[in-house]
């Protein structure tokens, strides 16, 4: 026992050294991002009222708390994770609130309720999933309560329509889109599925003629699981979840397979699938028709024009017509609190900030990309790369709606946006990938220790005969 404790000994001690400056990286980058949300909140106040916000001591309080609160546990619980992955989400959540609250103080008061909720998930994530392998053995359970979160918003007296789609169920003054928590479940059961059947997805063992083909076999059960939530999002006339679906479980195949022709498969199924949407569901052929021929009283006219007006370095904030309720304003962001948020920083801060927007996502991905290298096991880098494909391509998908790149699909912008479940999901989101960032990078030391005991540096190699 004695022996064993001496050799376990450095391994521990080197995970302090590491995870300390880690930490340490991360409060510091949490405190700099605190301070831009303060100025911000400083320039819209006056922009807004020609005064600095009378609570400016409880708004800075409250933007503390909460990431110093989500700090901490990552501390107990994740000491060795990534460093910059919550301090990109709460500085994306920070704007948002800004934003909201230079709109209207109802929805900044709702946010910042959900973004505490949202902190709780996230500490309640990674103190309950301690390890990442905790996850697979749940999978048909995980695949179990997708569906059932999936089919709620049609469950009568239960399910809400909202612009034309039913994704939302309401429970007494609470609402919210179940499909938020249901497309991580989604993401763990496809990783979960797609590494048990590698070999069989990859290596052709299908013999026709002389030939050695795929088995198309293992494919059927999930494409049965992928069709079923087609048509369930589909029933529910929806285009943003259903495409992101979508792209999740091809990106997720590709990666499993590294076979090109999936891709091909897929681009069929997406053209097959676009065009019968187009004819048969009105929501979606609304959609592409105001992205071909947008009307000069259009949502995406409107908000093309507000960006427009913002130019290289936008109006300022508080300064920008975006607001349906200024009576000054003679073209008004439709939605801005949700759909167009995006073109609201394009209108006050230009394509400097916006530009630095679309910079933050492309580390949050990289971030992503980087746990899902670094993860120790096959099933928690298909984990982390299926919830970095959701958040990254979230993201395009909305902002190149906004600059009629795409059709609009409605989805939301990952921690800007209002939205509760939105933002509750997006933490959880993050909490799994400090999760395995966190075993990634303790495996790492591990590795590192074990190969410094086996040779020790100050120690030449014996020579070997003959060489």
């Amino acid at each position: 026992m004695p022996r064993l404790l001496s050799r376990l000994a450095p391994t521990e001690g080197m995970r302090v050294r590491r995870s300390k400056p880690k930490r340490r990286t991360e409060l510091g980058l949490l405190l700099f991002g605190s301070f831009i949300v303060l100025a911000t909140y400083v320039l819209a106040s006056v922009g807004t009222t020609s005064k600095i916000p009378a609570n400016l001591g409880p708004f800075l309080g409250v933007v503390l708390g909460l990431g110093l609160a989500a700090h901490i546990a990552n501390r107990i619980y994740a000491p060795d994770a990534n460093a910059v992955l919550l301090p990109i989400a709460t500085l994306l959540n920070g704007l948002g609130y800004v934003m909201l609250a230079r709109i209207a103080q109802h929805w900044a008061q709702a946010q910042a309720g959900w973004t505490a909720v949202g902190v709780g998930a996230y500490i309640l994530t990674l103190a309950l999933v301690r390890r990442s392998r905790d996850l697979d053995r749940y999978r048909y359970l995980l695949l179990l309560g997708a569906v059932i979160l999936m089919l709620s918003p049609l469950i009568p007296h239960l399910g809400q329509n909202h612009f034309g789609a039913r994704l939302w169920i309401g429970i007494g003054p609470v609402n919210g889109q179940p499909i938020e928590l249901a497309k991580l479940a989604l993401c763990v059961f496809f990783a979960s599925y797609f590494v048990e059947k590698r070999e069989l997805l990859s290596v052709p063992t299908l013999r026709v003629g002389n030939r050695l083909m795929l088995d198309p076999r293992p494919l059927v059960p999930i494409l049965v699981a992928w069709g079923f939530t087609m048509l369930v999002l589909g029933g529910e006339d929806d285009i943003g979840f259903a495409l992101l679906i979508f792209v999740l479980f091809m990106a997720m195949l590709w990666l499993t397979s590294g076979r090109w022709n999936y891709l091909l498969l897929g681009l069929v199924l997406f053209v097959t699938g676009a065009f019968a949407a187009d004819r048969l569901f009105s929501q979606v052929n609304v959609r592409v028709s105001e992205w071909l021929h947008p009307v000069a009283t259009g949502q995406i006219n409107l908000g093309l024009y507000g960006m427009g007006s913002g130019g290289l370095l936008g109006t300022g904030l508080g300064f920008g017509h975006i607001v349906a309720a200024c009576s000054t304003c003679a073209n008004p962001i439709p939605d801005v609190q949700s759909d167009y948020i995006f073109a609201a920083f394009g209108t006050e801060m230009g394509l400097l900030g916006t530009t630095a927007i679309v910079f933050a996502f492309v580390l949050l991905v990289g971030a992503g990309l980087r746990t899902a290298q670094a993860a120790r096991s096959e099933f928690a880098q298909m984990v982390a790369a299926g919830l970095t494909v959701i958040i990254g391509f979230q993201a395009l998908f909305i902002m190149a709606g906004i600059v009629r790149l795409l059709p609009l699909t409605g989805i939301t912008l990952p921690f800007m946006a209002y939205g509760g479940s939105s933002l509750v999901a997006n933490y959880v989101l993050i909490a799994l990938l400090m999760r395995i960032s966190d075993e990634g990078e303790r495996a790492i030391v591990v590795d590192q220790a074990t190969a410094q005991r086996v040779v020790p540096p100050n120690v030449a190699p014996v020579p070997v005969a003959g060489r």
